[in-house]
């Protein structure tokens, strides 16, 4: 994937976003009465403008896709003509001015919900929560079996592998048990799963973490293609060569090679295949490559060719919504997602999450490329993701995002007086300073991960 790609993508999938976000500042204020000077989308030089001869509010688009803003008349920022004072923003009263800033974080909410929305209608067929596998040593291992159906975490219904997924990860950074209720044989069991920091570092998934997987088909452990700069070609493997064995244990199938591979970044592996009903003994060493939350994984450079995979019937379930069922479990995964954003935040804060799981454009960047490649679907599903990490996001309480702006206005209607242009100027410090320093940050873990 190449760098070009990567920015397009990010473009197509932040562009948008940021459009609307805008449109739902400038469309509220003018159904307020309140008067638009301009509708920007982007920061820094302006790539192209045009002014409506009917309204004279300026419509631009900038060169930095990180942002926008609606500039609207304020005799805070000019002098504004006696006539034009009942249009000025500063003039409206606290409601009319809640609804204007908080239109733009409640547009991406919703959104999140039409896009989700559009990727519920059509009918999926997917695994169901029946377990795949436990993996020893784990959790799971001394109280969970391979077939056991989960049907709820912490007695939360789950349906799919997504919904235990997202109640997995609302646990991430505690200490205790998670209750995971299951059908084993017709019988419904609570299986306790003790945690210890769940998660804090990031370094595994939630499944991986408790040691339980969904079906996964039995690839053989052949290889069938290899790049051409990859670790094993430059060490001697060739294609057909079937792996069974590295470091003395056996590889069953396709997933213990990937598992121990990944497990093993730049370290010297003895790997040993059939070749031609031979037996040929190698020594590859994996190279070492950051995936996209920034752990470094080894990779050999080799591909199987999985065939023709059939799942069986019992792991296979078909979900299929009309328009209204989609409707509202659209807005309960947007409600789920802001929630687990929300509880995140105050994780980090407490220091039961890492600060290092903060991302910047750069990774944006590369999983929007990554889910570009998927398909539309995949993108789609980034895309409302972002979205409603905006909104949240946006309406955070911090000087100069749109939620530390309705807290003053908020704070007015309490008082009965708007708050000083003293404590304005103080916020707007605050502002730049926790703004600035999570970006740096952000970016600071972003080239950490490349």
């Amino acid at each position: 994937m190449s760098a070009l790609f990567m920015i397009i993508a990010a473009v197509l999938l932040l562009g948008p976003l940021i459009a609307i976000h805008e449109f739902g500042h400038y469309f509220v204020a003018r159904k307020l009465g309140v008067k638009v000077l301009v509708y920007s989308i982007g920061f820094g030089p302006t790539l192209f403008k045009w002014t409506s001869k009917k309204t004279g509010i300026q419509y631009q688009l900038s060169a930095l896709p990180l942002g926008g803003y609606v500039r609207m008349l304020d005799e805070r920022e000019g002098n504004v003509a006696e006539e034009d004072l009942p249009y000025a923003f500063n003039r409206q009263n606290p409601w009319k001015r809640i609804a204007i800033v908080a239109a733009g974080p409640l547009i991406n909410l919703a959104f999140a919900v039409v896009l989700f929305w559009i990727l519920l209608l059509p009918a999926q067929e997917q695994l169901n929560t029946r377990v795949g596998s436990v993996a020893p040593n784990t959790p799971a291992a001394a109280q969970m079996q391979a077939g056991d159906k989960i049907t709820a975490i912490d007695h939360s219904s789950v349906s799919t592998w997504e919904k235990l997924n997202f109640a997995l990860v609302d646990r991430v950074g505690e200490t205790g048990h998670i209750l995971v209720t299951v059908e084993r044989n017709g019988e419904v069991k609570n299986i306790n799963l003790p945690i210890q920091n769940f998660l804090k570092d990031q370094s595994k998934s939630p499944l991986e973490a408790l040691g339980f997987t969904p079906y996964r088909p039995s690839i053989p452990a052949i290889v069938a293609k290899l790049s051409e700069d990859g670790a094993a070609i430059r060490q001697g493997m060739k294609e057909g060569d079937k792996i069974v064995a590295i470091d003395g244990k056996p590889m069953k199938e396709w997933f213990d090679v990937v598992h121990i591979v990944q497990e093993s970044p730049e370290k010297l592996l003895k790997i040993e295949v059939i070749r031609d009903n031979q037996p040929v003994l190698l020594e590859v060493m994996p190279q070492g490559k950051r995936d996209n939350a920034g752990n470094v994984v080894g990779m050999l450079g080799v591909q199987s060719d999985p065939g023709k995979i059939v799942i069986p019937e019992t792991f296979k379930q078909t979900i299929q919504y009309n328009p209204a069922e989609a409707f509202v479990m659209a807005v309960e995964k947007t409600g789920q997602i802001s929630s687990m954003i929300l509880h995140s935040i105050v994780k980090m804060i407490r220091g039961m999450i890492g600060l290092e799981n903060l991302s910047g454009p750069i990774t944006i960047a590369k999983v929007a490329g990554q889910s570009a490649e998927m398909g539309w679907q995949t993108f789609l599903s980034f895309m409302a993701l972002m979205s409603v990490s905006l909104g949240i996001l946006n309406l955070l309480p911090i000087p100069m995002l749109d939620g530390g702006h309705l807290v003053y206005y908020f704070v007015e209607l309490i008082r009965g007086k708007p708050v000083s242009e003293q404590i304005h100027l103080v916020g707007l410090k605050i502002g730049m300073v926790l703004l600035g320093s999570m970006m740096l940050l952000a970016l600071f873990n972003d080239f950490m991960r490349l």
